[in-house]
């Protein structure tokens, strides 16, 4: 019997054209004469199909159709396909046709005209809470808007696993934030759910807000619980709230499914916010068997051996999830077993305090380490400067490429840590650093904060610099967020902070800082992250943030007195002046902006800078030769060392231990 194909493009020309690259394809979706088909109804695996493996069949002017299989089109588009053929083993030829509405194909014939609405979410789970194409297909809908389609919904996973007896009633319905409102809501709606939980976070509160108004017009009957970090905080000012049925704050893994059953049963507590008190972890089932196996192929797959953080530091949420508690770590590692049997090798890690409990993190490095090969990636964050010789031990036999870690900095200045109660020990701090980058193979991921207060530009520079003179493969800067619930409001007179009004809440001046200064240090972070932090410069960037290249700021009154901070400042602030753009700046155009920035201000040999830069240049595969390298006249393919990317980790290997400093 021929299988049920859906059209796939083979080429986009818009500006979504990066999306989609490459489709999932369900390979065991069958088309049977007379009956239906739904491609809810059938589970994972999933593979991808090149979208120039296709033949005969039109899209208006763009040609194309999958041949065996089914391929996923571009999410929210309309299609038509003319005298689409598909071949059958036991007929000549037959063509699937959507039922308008419903969702669901039958085979009609040979050549009819097809019509495919692109809509749905991707939903995920096992075949046993898989939606049939009869009846209500999740009377508990879990659903939320990620970031982008690599990420997974740690929580909406949580939820799920605690569902008890109501589990079979429920699914989960996760899209991204690119997706338009119109359509998500569609797909909601089409599983006919009577309960929905969605998950509102700082990423995503403004879609959410926009999806809970369109829904509750259409369907003012459907039961609307929120939960998640962004309303579990001053939740009766938003409007979102306002909207919504429910909204449960706190860790909703037990609340929400009791919600649920009170709802079912008729019974509608008075109160719309609802309190969660923190669970004990022993009362939790883990969600890691809700992984599905597209999530382990396609997405980052989140991980915690514990919850909260013993410090206070008053611009963070975590500080407010206070003690922490630790999972059972037999049955923990016992899921990391069976996610790693199932194919998982990049674990990310979410707990803000890896290292806190020395017994505990020593089990986990160990039981990674007994299943050490090639390709496992394992993701930490760190508490600076707590690291004992019993992890430093094991630390030491991880290999290349396997470990990393993410240690939050935040500041180095002693007054600003007093002033936002951050306990730090900043000699210990900078003592393991060093013995990171310099005996041990792991890759460290550093976090700044600007915009703090009593932090000053120059204050803030020379963390940077005292940081990046320590070597860290990536500096994160971030800029400061007003987060809901944390006490960093208390500065606000004392400071004159000033945060945008909408979501992420980010400082636009304080007392120390004002406007102009704080958008320089925003684009100076995004250079930064996109020249050094992403590796591709790993060779050439440590040339021109080297001594001697003093240069006129072009963004202030004084000139650059060489530090690093102040060089790249120097860089992005002419970057922005020649380009006026902090995003969207091809690959090829970036290579071109810094080397006609060396050309005008590198002190050394413009040659050696432009030979680093051609090898950087190459460093990816590409084999063409720029035009701003014929000039010196280089030969052949530079040996640059080749870095072999791996799925999740591409920054982790351009960086290919080489020192930024």
């Amino acid at each position: 019997m021929g299988r049920m194909c859906i059209l796939a493009p083979l080429r986009w020309k818009n500006r979504h054209q990066s999306r989609f690259r490459s489709l999932p394809v369900f390979p065991g979706l069958r088309g049977i004469s007379g009956e239906w088909g739904h491609p809810g109804r059938f589970p994972n695996p999933v593979r991808r199909v090149d979208r120039g493996k296709s033949k005969r069949g039109r899209f208006g002017k763009k040609r194309g159709i999958c041949w065996q299989g089914m391929t996923g089109p571009p999410r929210g588009w309309n299609l038509w396909i003319k005298n689409a053929v598909f071949p059958d083993k036991n007929t000549n030829s037959r063509t699937f046709v959507r039922e308008p509405g419903k969702g669901l194909f039958r085979p009609v014939g040979r050549t009819l005209p097809y019509k495919f609405h692109g809509g749905g979410g991707i939903l995920s789970g096992t075949p046993s809470h898989q939606p049939t194409s009869k009846g209500p297909m999740a009377e508990i809908l879990l659903s939320t808007r990620n970031a982008r389609y690599s990420h997974s919904s740690f929580g909406l996973r949580y939820l799920f696993a605690n569902m008890g007896d109501l589990k079979e009633r429920g699914a989960i319905l996760e899209f991204d934030i690119n997706r338009s409102t119109m359509e998500v809501a569609e797909a909601i709606l089409a599983q006919n759910p009577r309960i929905l939980g969605l998950g509102v976070y700082i990423w995503n509160i403004a879609e959410m807000s926009e999806l809970v108004a369109v829904l509750k017009r259409v369907a003012p009957r459907l039961i609307i619980v929120l939960g998640g970090p962004e309303v579990s905080h001053e939740s009766s000012s938003q409007p979102i709230v306002q909207m919504a049925d429910y909204t449960i704050c706190g860790e909703a893994d037990i609340e929400f499914p009791k919600l649920c059953r009170d709802l079912l049963g008729g019974k509608r507590p008075l109160n719309k916010i609802i309190e969660a008190q923190p669970p004990p972890f022993a009362d939790i089932v883990l969600p890691y068997r809700e992984y599905n196996d597209e999530d382990i192929a396609h997405r980052v797959i989140y991980v915690e051996a514990s919850r909260g953080c013993p410090f206070t530091c008053e611009f963070c949420l975590s500080s407010l999830e206070i003690p922490v508690r630790n999972a059972p770590l037999e049955s923990f590692l016992a899921e990391m077993d069976l996610l790693f049997k199932r194919g998982v090798r990049q674990f990310k890690f979410v707990d803000r305090t890896f290292n806190l409990n020395i017994s505990i993190g020593s089990a986990i490095l160990q039981f990674f380490l007994d299943r050490m090969e090639s390709g496992l990636f394992v993701h930490f964050e760190m508490i600076p400067d707590r690291l004992p010789d019993a992890l430093k031990d094991l630390i030491l036999k991880f290999p290349a490429g396997s470990l990393q870690f993410e240690v939050g900095i935040q500041s180095l200045n002693p007054e600003v840590q007093g002033l936002i109660s951050r306990r730090q020990n900043n000699q210990k701090t900078v003592e393991n650093l060093r013995w990171l980058r310099n005996e041990t193979s792991v890759h460290i991921h550093a976090d700044l904060i600007a915009g703090l207060p009593g932090e000053t530009l120059e204050s803030f520079g020379l963390g940077f610099d005292q940081l990046y003179a320590l070597g860290p493969q990536e500096i994160q800067v971030g800029v400061l967020k007003r987060l809901r619930g944390t006490p960093i409001i208390r500065h606000d007179e004392a400071w004159q902070m000033v945060y945008g009004p909408e979501a992420p809440y980010e400082i636009l001046s304080n007392k120390l800082i004002d406007f102009p200064t704080m958008c320089r240090v925003k684009r100076f972070a995004r250079y930064w992250d996109l020249l050094a932090n992403s590796g591709r410069l790993a060779q050439s960037l440590p040339m021109l943030l080297a001594n001697g290249n003093p240069v006129e700021n072009p963004g202030g009154e004084t000139p650059a007195k060489g530090s690093a901070f102040e060089r790249f400042m120097h860089l992005s602030d002419w970057l922005w002046q020649t380009t006026r753009q902090a995003h969207g700046i091809a690959l090829a155009r970036t290579f071109e902006l810094v080397f006609a920035y060396a050309r005008e201000h590198h002190a050394g040999s413009l040659e050696e800078f432009a030979l680093a830069l051609w090898r950087d240049y190459h460093r990816d595969g590409r084999t063409d030769k720029p035009a701003w390298a014929a000039p010196f006249g280089f030969a052949g393919h530079p040996e640059s060392g080749k870095v072999p990317i791996k799925r999740g980790t591409e920054r982790q290997s351009r960086h290919g231990g080489v020192p930024l400093a």
